[in-house]
């Protein structure tokens, strides 16, 4: 059985009388990497200065390692690596010195560390570089390395890819891939490109306004987002109707401008155009799509908020 690294139950934190938080529960087992999906103020950013101690909950309880933490910081919590902003580093100075000069004040023994940090981050040839003439990616990448520099267990990034090119976007992945197979480092990550996150995310957690909408592993994730046919028409209500009367067991969504997104029956195409015809609704066009993480996310908030008419598929 998978050991849990961290279990959250019904978290909540206000501020000035509006919940951040409210009742998060959530599970993170050894060796996940663990995506946090949702808009700006979905409650993120919160929940991970929770989990690393600087910030504290109003209500629930907070379990790390196993040991239920407390407002005084937890012993557990040094086995934790986090990047939730930009870190403080010193522009004047080079890599290799701002992570030398964070290794003295963190307490953590020898030298080799920071080498081998500045390896695996692929900043050995900028080393001796000074920080204010590095990239976006590469002060990325010196982040991760501060945040890697006590060995944790538990890595937490904030947006570690907000701001990169394709290439930076690449090689955080690569990075981060290698941490949890090379050394099996459990990873709480959050990104506003949704697409990215699939790349690398073996479990995911969407949010909105600070409640859990859904946990879901990638597998059952992949099996949700099916194939589906997207059905334009000049009468979406009227073809809902229709499309209840001839397919009881339909699934389906309906979109404004008249759009209608049907799930699982793939090989009706023609007979639900037909279906439109015979009716009298116009028929702009019907086309085979495949769901991704956006729409996913979007729907999820429209069924748990203001659902929309019809049966949400995936």
């Amino acid at each position: 059985m998978e050991k849990e690294i961290l279990r959250i139950s019904g978290l909540t934190k206000l501020y000035q009388g509006k919940a951040a938080l409210n009742h998060v529960s959530i599970s993170i087992k050894q060796g996940q990497i663990y995506g946090l999906v949702g808009n700006n103020g979905a409650g993120k950013t919160t929940l991970m200065r929770m989990i690393t101690g600087t910030a504290f909950w109003d209500e629930g309880s907070l379990v790390l390692f196993g040991v239920e933490q407390s407002e005084k910081m937890g012993r557990e919590r040094k086995r934790l690596g986090s990047l939730l902003e930009t870190p403080a580093f010193f522009e004047n100075m080079t890599g290799r010195q701002n992570l030398e000069y964070y290794r003295i004040q963190l307490g953590i023994p020898g030298k080799k560390c920071v080498e081998d940090l500045l390896l695996q981050m692929g900043l050995q040839d900028a080393a001796e570089k000074k920080v204010k003439g590095y990239s976006l990616g590469m002060k990325q990448r010196l982040g991760i390395a501060l945040a890697l520099l006590n060995h944790p267990d538990f890595l937490i990034l904030d947006e570690p890819i907000n701001g990169l090119d394709p290439k930076g976007i690449i090689e955080i992945r690569t990075i981060l891939l290698k941490l949890r197979e090379e050394k099996g480092v459990t990873i709480l990550i959050s990104s506003h490109i949704l697409a990215e996150l699939t790349n690398i995310a073996t479990h995911f957690c969407f949010m909105d306004r600070g409640k859990v909408l859904e946990e879901i592993s990638k597998e059952a994730l992949e099996e949700k987002c099916q194939t589906y046919l997207e059905l334009k028409i000049s009468d979406g209500e009227k073809m809902a109707v229709l499309l209840e009367q001839h397919f009881p067991q339909i699934r389906y969504r309906v979109y404004p401008q008249n759009v209608i997104h049907i799930y699982g029956i793939l090989d009706k195409a023609q007979e639900i155009s037909q279906l439109a015809v015979q009716n009298g609704i116009g028929l702009m066009g019907v086309t085979q799509k495949n769901m991704n993480l956006e729409n996913y996310y979007m729907n999820l908030v429209d069924e748990k908020g203001e659902a929309k008419r019809g049966n949400i598929a995936c």
